[in-house]
């Protein structure tokens, strides 16, 4: 079968998201919709447990638009759009010469249009998306070269990443926050099908002088979630802690012919600290990942970080 070429998959993505956008807009005219925020995110396992490996590193950066808003998400879906582009890197736990038995390096471009609306006192995202993988995505020539700058070790591993292929990809979040010793626990399931299928349960708490009336989104990877529309408050230092654990019942980054399967089960911890200096917001979090593959001989520790800038 003939894989996409660069050009090709560089052409698909925003005729994809166009197709999208204009079936989340059939009652609005364009020209009533706004940017209401736009979110950043960044995690890498160096600023981690300080290694270069498995869920090595990734970016993502979230456009939202909208009529307006208030503080709440409204009642009807498609009245807030996110549009997300991102890229991140999967390695073997070395990367000039793996071990038998590691995973593929893999290159992975996404975007994805997401809509969050109200039901009930339930908040609901759903998501229809793209995922890119292969050498035409241009993530390991970008790798190799920021390690050739840095003179950090070569990516022999990129030599043998897997080839080019589009996957469409369908995701979905439902959750609900409550009062708890003057903090929020946000119980929350999530589902995806496409590049991976898995079904997800598990829970945030988060505490401190907390930004209230945002819009958040969350990070893929780490579960992090990150400010898309500005809210109120937080202008001090808050916390977050959250879990949670994963049913895999598919993953393309898994091969059948090269021998490596996917564990089962996936579990993540996290723990993140916020503070403002001036008008400048940072957040700074890590994330324990548990084993994704049978025979991974441990975990890993991400590390993520955003920042905001509020004139």
């Amino acid at each position: 079968m003939r894989t996409p070429s660069f050009s090709g998959l560089r052409a698909l993505v925003p005729l994809f998201l166009a197709g999208l956008a204009a079936l989340a807009h059939p009652a609005q005219a364009e020209g009533e919709r706004q940017l209401l925020g736009v979110g950043r995110f960044f995690y890498n396992d160096y600023f981690g447990d300080g290694d270069d490996r498995w869920q090595t590193g990734g970016y993502s950066l979230s456009f939202v638009r909208g009529t307006g808003w208030d503080g709440a998400l409204p009642t009807r879906p498609f009245d807030i759009m996110e549009y997300r582009f991102g890229g991140s890197i999967i390695a073997p736990s070395r990367l000039r010469n793996p071990p038998a038995g590691d995973r593929r390096y893999v290159g992975r471009l996404n975007a994805a249009a997401n809509t969050y609306f109200d039901v009930r006192g339930v908040e609901t995202r759903l998501g229809l998306g793209v995922t890119a993988v292969g050498p035409a995505t241009g993530i390991a020539t970008l790798h190799k070269d920021l390690h050739d700058l840095f003179s950090a070790p070569r990516v022999v591993v990129a030599e043998d990443q897997l080839p080019n292929h589009l996957y469409p990809t369908l995701s979905a979040e439902i959750g609900r926050g409550f009062d708890l010793a003057g903090g929020e626990l946000r119980p929350f399931a999530e589902a995806r099908a496409g590049d991976e299928t898995y079904l997800r349960a598990g829970a945030d708490f988060s505490f401190g002088a907390r930004e209230t009336g945002a819009l958040w989104l969350r990070d893929d990877v780490t579960g992090h979630r990150y400010v898309g529309v500005s809210g109120e408050g937080g202008g001090n230092t808050s916390f977050v802690l959250g879990g949670d654990i994963a049913r895999v019942f598919d993953s393309v980054y898994f091969p059948a012919a090269d021998g490596v399967e996917p564990e089962k089960t996936r579990s993540r911890l996290r723990a993140g600290v916020s503070t403002r200096i001036g008008f400048v917001g940072v957040f700074y979090g890590l994330t324990w990942l548990s084993e994704e593959y049978v025979g991974q001989p441990e975990g890993q520790i991400l590390g993520g970080l955003r920042a905001r800038v509020n004139f």
